[in-house]
């Protein structure tokens, strides 16, 4: 009997689904997707076994992922919510759906998880924001959820409140990051340097830049002084950015993130 199940395949279930094979084994996993073709493709492709449908997945495993976008959970749980048992874990990664709205749907006595992961999960370097009651559940449990969600990157235990503040600074934010490395590779190229070349040089400063903040442990601000020299070419580039906006931009996009995690239901 499989130990976890995935209810929809999409961009992030299928990139959570990757990163738990690095250490979890394929008769531990199940799937499930409304896209009969897509279910089929996931299974042949992962090696992991397929249900027909959202409510034989639920009878089958104990931890129960909800990998659909917000839009569908209502049709999800209306499926699964007369077999779910309280020996059960769900598990939600979908933002705007609360520990709250879930129990509403499947019971006040059900376990939720609730997690915000990213989809850089897909090579083992997501960064997830997880919340539950740690009251609710065994420490194996416990232990089971943290090597869960360790398997495909880091995680971090936050309150619920905080959830969609998590959707923003690293749930979305991949796609803020992207746009700077296309954009960062443009400029190059604008100059002469090779498209691919340039690529792999903006790509690996982003991923150098992050490495250097998360294992020295310094301010951003203090790394990016660093950098800085008087009357130099990068505090020149950096004056430009301040005078278009740069930060105020960054801001404004995670605002906007987070009135739409409000709004979602």
């Amino acid at each position: 009997m499989a130990k976890t199940g995935f209810i929809g395949t999409g961009n992030m279930g299928y990139a959570i689904l990757k990163g738990l094979l690095k250490i979890y084994s394929q008769d531990e996993l199940m799937i499930t997707d409304a896209n009969k073709d897509k279910r089929q493709q996931v299974s042949q492709e992962m090696g992991v076994a397929a249900a027909e449908d959202n409510e034989t997945l639920a009878k089958s495993v104990k931890y129960i992922v909800l990998a659909v976008k917000p839009q569908y959970y209502g049709a999800v749980l209306k499926d699964i919510a007369p077999v779910v048992t309280k020996e059960q874990v769900i598990i939600s990664i979908a933002p705007g759906i609360t520990i709250d709205d879930l129990k509403k749907e499947l019971g006040d006595d059900k376990r939720i998880v609730r997690a915000m992961p990213n989809t850089p999960a897909l090579i083992g370097e997501g960064m997830t924001g997880v919340c539950y009651d740690r009251q609710l559940f065994t420490e194996e449990e416990e232990k089971e959820i943290h090597t869960f969600f360790s398997s495909f990157g880091k995680m971090r235990i936050v309150e619920e409140r905080l959830i969609n503040a998590v959707v923003c600074v690293s749930g979305s934010s991949p796609a803020y990051v992207y746009m700077f490395i296309e954009a960062l590779a443009d400029s190059a190229v604008k100059y002469g340097l090779p498209r691919d070349t340039a690529y792999e040089m903006a790509a690996q400063a982003v991923a150098g830049s992050a490495k250097m903040v998360l294992e020295t442990g310094k301010h951003p601000g203090e790394l990016k002084d660093a950098v800085c020299s008087p009357g130099g070419t990068t505090i020149a580039a950096v004056s430009a950015l301040e005078e278009a906006g740069f930060r105020s931009a960054v801001i404004k996009a995670a605002d906007a993130c987070f009135e739409k995690c409000n709004s979602l239901k």
